[in-house]
């Protein structure tokens, strides 16, 4: 692919909550580290972003950012589907960041806005190449071995439909954090519902990064966050019930003996939780709470400082961040059975799956990991090894050759 024929890759991601506008970020910094003008193109909300202010006040000529207003939809008719929606407000974005620029390719760090709208709908971008992220496809979940509510109705019908969406003109690869998916479309010969790549585009495993850090030294780490002495399991993310948080408290409530665990629930925790908390009998040790956006430094300390990271979620069968952070800093994590957290889990190697969430599975998967760590045992190289920021980078700059 010559620079001097594809001049300028457009990112385009509207929301700049959770992980996307790292994606949008790391995209960019892919192509631009490969040769390319990039430009990311978001929705003026996001102007107060830390990594807006950011690209503005560096005002490289390799990496840009345009702010395009959604459209005003009517609520009639195709409107009322959020995937038309989308699509038509990428549409809309793509036409106004592409005036007067020599526009290459497109990469759509989230592709799961519309991606079931394009059997109907064609590519948003015209005959102009693009690359689009899955985070979000599980269709095929009872097919490959990954615990999810079984759906076969709506299942079938979104498998088809992704079947005829790889085949969008344009699409050079789709992305996926998920190697189930993979697994699915390379299928086994005689396989009834095999996925049949006869034309259209490729579908590439694109690890789910963690930037490459440096652990703190745990004692320190401790130090700086108000930590006692002790074991301590850490609850990351956005905190909801969702987090399988309360489960957890109550079996932290139940467990005996003096060197009982303290609770670190580290991430700004929605009004349920807050008031669970403000509710529930006290925990000893008591439970240290960050209920705020928690800063890059924050996070490498917390993840040095913990001896066990929490992963018994509730209905989440997508891939966690977090499962790689412990991965990346040699934490063991209790984890859920469900969803695709449990399917890099199952073997056992990077901690306890608990098949319920009830008090005696959580205590004994706790006991399970103190034990264990008494002697820190020799970790054969996991599929996890490749979640880093360089392969996702080389990755997505493959997904163009």
């Amino acid at each position: 692919m010559a620079n001097d024929t594809r001049d300028t890759v457009l990112i385009i991601e509207p929301n700049f909550t959770g992980h996307r506008w790292r994606y949008a970020e790391w995209a960019a910094a892919a192509y631009a580290e490969a040769g390319y003008r990039c430009v990311i193109v978001t929705d003026p909300a996001n102007a107060d972003h830390s990594l807006s202010k950011r690209i503005a006040g560096e005002n490289r000529p390799e990496l840009q950012i345009q702010f395009v207003s959604p459209l005003v939809h009517g609520g009639k008719g195709l409107a009322k589907v959020s995937y038309v929606r989308f699509f038509r407000d990428f549409k809309h974005a793509f036409s106004i960041a592409s005036q007067g620029r020599k526009v290459s390719l497109v990469v759509v760090p989230y592709v799961d806005y519309f991606f079931y709208t394009l059997p109907f709908t064609g590519s948003p971008f015209g005959a102009t190449p693009w690359v689009g992220i899955t985070m979000r496809a599980n269709f095929h979940h009872a097919k490959v071995g990954v615990r999810a509510p079984r759906e076969p109705v709506l299942n079938g019908v979104k498998a088809q439909l992704f079947r005829r969406a790889i085949q969008t003109r344009g699409l050079k690869t789709l992305l996926t954090i998920d190697p189930t998916l993979t697994e699915w479309c390379a299928g086994t010969p005689g396989q009834r519902d095999r996925y049949q790549a006869k034309r259209g585009a490729a579908v590439q495993y694109l690890a789910d990064p963690f930037p490459d850090a440096r652990a703190s030294e745990p004692a320190i780490a401790r130090q700086r966050l108000g930590l006692g002495a002790g074991k301590h399991v850490l609850v990351y993310g956005a905190i909801t019930e969702r987090k399988g948080i309360q489960e957890l408290a109550a079996a932290l409530a139940e467990r005996k003996g003096a060197d009982k665990p303290a609770l670190v629930v580290a991430g700004a925790q929605d009004e349920e939780i807050r008031a669970f908390f403000s509710k529930a009998d006290a925990l000893s040790p008591a439970p240290v709470f960050i209920d705020r956006f928690v800063t890059a430094e924050e996070e490498l300390d917390l993840f040095s400082a913990c001896d066990v990271v929490w992963l018994g979620y509730k209905g989440h069968y997508g891939m966690s961040g977090v499962l790689v952070q412990a991965y990346r800093f040699g934490k063991p994590v209790i984890a859920t059975a469900d969803g695709l957290i449990g399917w890099f889990c199952r073997t056992g190697e990077l901690g306890p799956v608990v098949q319920d969430l009830s008090v005696t599975s959580i205590n004994r998967a706790l006991d399970q990991v103190f034990e264990a760590r008494s002697e820190t045992p020799v970790r054969a190289p996991h599929l996890l090894e490749r979640n880093t920021l360089s392969e996702f980078k080389q990755t997505l700059r493959q997904a163009i050759v």
